[in-house]
């Protein structure tokens, strides 16, 4: 059995997301897409959103219209014949997931549909389905204010009857989202929006997660079965069916205290290159798995949106830091005009300041800001560092 050290993971997890060594800019924001397997949506948008944060943190500063094109546009320009690149589903959480692993969801479609409803509950589910896929058929792809729906009232639960039905719709593989529009979903039929030779849920259920796993392996490197499971929420007994056949090969690695898989591909090459130095959006899926995060970089972090104000440690949305291969501090930014405001910043030591200084700028600059403003950070001579820092490299 392979034995690893800590160096050898990190590198290896590292690399696997596409954060050490040269990108790949020719394959673009659709190759990160396939090859990370899924890229985690979000409402909150304070930089940006956070499935424009994940190839930003790749790729560097692709043009954001760019990027929302790379994913909902179709392969020769949107005409009504044409071939999509991904569709969004349940996988770590409302993912982005490339089109051709629409097969390897029927597992989940198979087991909502026998579960036979949502959390929320329909007055007449099998007229108000039918109404929507007639609607849909006949006046082809629309969001649910478009079909008719919405909420009731004030609340997010509170769901029309249309809402309801084609969310169940959507669950169930009847309805697919293939492109969002003003961050709304925009529905279509399955069997007009998928290619046909994926529009099918032929592969049993054991086919379907062993993909899954073998992907999430790839994907993360090096893994417990906990990671194998959480990167798509698979559940334990599930990985556990299909991990003698994922292709993914026993490892030890120093330190960890569960057994632990690693893509063969990834251990046949020691992993070289340049790190990349940049902000992590919370939603992004080398640090998504918390747990994970801190036994691979020794780093804490907890997204704070949903904390109340006054118990908030690092601030609202705040954003790692990664420099060096290291998650060396963290910045909570906002915008104000043209002004990138750090409202936040810690780093774990002095040599945190130039990269953060670099990553500030980079980011301002992407997001159309002209200058960077820091509001607090508790290090009164990290705070004076970092504003030489960015003095010098505003010059």
């Amino acid at each position: 059995m392979t034995a690893l050290s800590r160096d050898d993971a990190r590198r290896l997890a590292l690399r696997a997301q596409g954060l050490l060594g040269a990108p790949d800019r020719r394959a673009g924001v659709r190759g990160v897409l396939r090859h990370l397997g899924a890229v985690q949506l979000d409402t909150i948008s304070v930089l940006a959103r956070s499935h424009e944060l994940v190839p930003y943190a790749r790729l560097g500063p692709v043009g954001r219209p760019a990027v929302e094109a790379a994913y909902w546009s179709t392969a020769d320009g949107g005409t009504p014949t044409a071939r999509p690149h991904s569709f969004e589903y349940w996988s770590h959480a409302a993912c982005i997931l490339p089109i051709e692993e629409w097969p390897h969801f029927a597992f989940r479609r198979r087991a909502r549909r026998a579960k036979g409803h949502r959390w929320h509950v329909m007055k007449d589910s099998e007229r108000s389905c039918a109404a929507v896929l007639d609607r849909l058929a006949a006046d082809g792809p629309l969001t649910t204010s478009e079909l008719g729906g919405g909420r009731n009232g004030g609340e997010w639960w509170d769901w029309s009857e249309t809402k309801i039905a084609v969310e169940w719709l959507l669950d169930t593989g009847d309805v697919v989202c293939t492109e969002r529009r003003a961050w709304k979903r925009v529905y279509d039929l399955a069997e007009r929006a998928v290619p046909a030779e994926l529009l099918h849920d032929d592969l049993d259920d054991a086919e379907c997660l062993r993909r899954l796993v073998t992907q999430a392996g790839t994907a993360l490197g090096v893994a417990t079965r906990a990671d194998l499971a959480d990167y798509h929420r698979l559940k334990g007994e599930q990985v556990d069916a299909v991990i003698a056949d994922s292709g993914l090969v026993p490892v030890e690695v120093e330190g960890w205290t569960k057994p632990a898989w690693a893509d063969p591909a990834a251990l046949a090459t020691a992993p070289r290159g340049r790190h990349r130095t940049t902000l992590l959006s919370p939603f992004d899926s080398l640090i998504w798995d918390r747990p994970r995060t801190e036994r691979i970089f020794g780093f804490t972090h907890r997204l704070e949106a949903y904390v109340p104000r006054p118990q908030r440690i690092h601030g609202y949305f705040a954003m790692p830091l990664l420099a060096g291969g290291q998650l060396v501090g963290r910045v909570d930014p906002a915008r104000e005009g043209t002004t990138l405001v750090a409202r936040q910043v810690s780093m774990r030591d002095r040599k945190a300041v130039a990269p953060m200084a670099r990553a500030l700028q980079e980011a301002a600059t992407w997001v159309g800001c002209d200058t960077v403003r820091v509001d607090r950070c508790d290090d009164p001579q990290l705070a004076a560092a970092l504003h030489t820092e960015l003095i010098r490299g505003g010059d």
